[in-house]
């Protein structure tokens, strides 16, 4: 079996969105002092590589929490869209040459390439969004999640976050930010799981991203 790790490392100074506290990693037992080692680890549920549920969005909508199990595990596919430069829309041209399979996946996974700027400023760059034909084809295909190796599902200076208002209004699905390294998962179904940590009324919450192949 071939497992391939999605997930960036939490750790102090790591990129955050704008406005967003850095996570902050301390030494709270030591091995010389009580014999063990314990860190404290305060950070936003949206840290890293996580997920969003409905309710990041809309008060009355699902937490993370009340989200079935299954629904952070499954076939996923990922969308090569490597060739977009700053600025350009994800658009069906780059779904089309998968034809049938995306329809066989519970995840779409749309790989820009971003996470090879992880670290600097050009990761808050203008990263490609998905367009309104995209996310209608995503509203209406049945998935339990999609993915980015990209800060946001909106651009990042959009404050009204115009589709994760759409996404979330009505549909019990997630939405994955800050991937990694998704070049390594070929152009075929694979197995795909994103658990998040089981946080009460969990508004989102890190995650540990793996695909794997039998």
């Amino acid at each position: 079996m071939k497992v391939i790790d999605l997930t960036h490392t939490i750790k102090n100074g790591m990129p955050v969105f704008p406005g967003t506290k850095e996570p902050r990693l301390s030494v709270s037992n030591t091995y010389e002092i009580d014999g063990f080692k314990e860190t404290l680890l305060e950070m936003s549920t949206h840290t890293g590589t996580h997920m969003d549920p409905p309710a990041h969005l809309y008060g009355h909508r699902t937490t993370l929490d009340k989200l079935p199990i299954d629904q952070f595990i499954g076939k996923a596919l990922v969308i090569d869209c490597r060739d977009l430069k700053e600025g350009d829309s994800i658009t069906m041209e780059q779904l089309v040459p998968y034809g049938d399979k995306i329809y066989g996946a519970d995840f779409l996974l749309f790989n820009l390439g971003w996470d090879k700027r992880w670290g600097t400023e050009e990761y808050f760059a203008d990263y490609p969004c998905v367009d309104d034909q995209v996310l209608k084809l995503i509203m209406s295909g049945g998935y339990k999640g999609i993915g980015f190796d990209v800060i946001g599902l909106d651009p990042i200076d959009d404050t009204a976050l115009i589709r994760h208002k759409k996404l979330f209004k009505e549909l019990d699905i997630v939405n994955i930010e800050n991937l990694a390294n998704l070049e390594q998962c070929g152009e075929e179904l694979f197995w795909f799981s994103c658990f998040p940590l089981k946080i009460q009324e969990g508004d989102g919450s890190p995650i540990r991203a793996v695909g794997w192949f039998e």
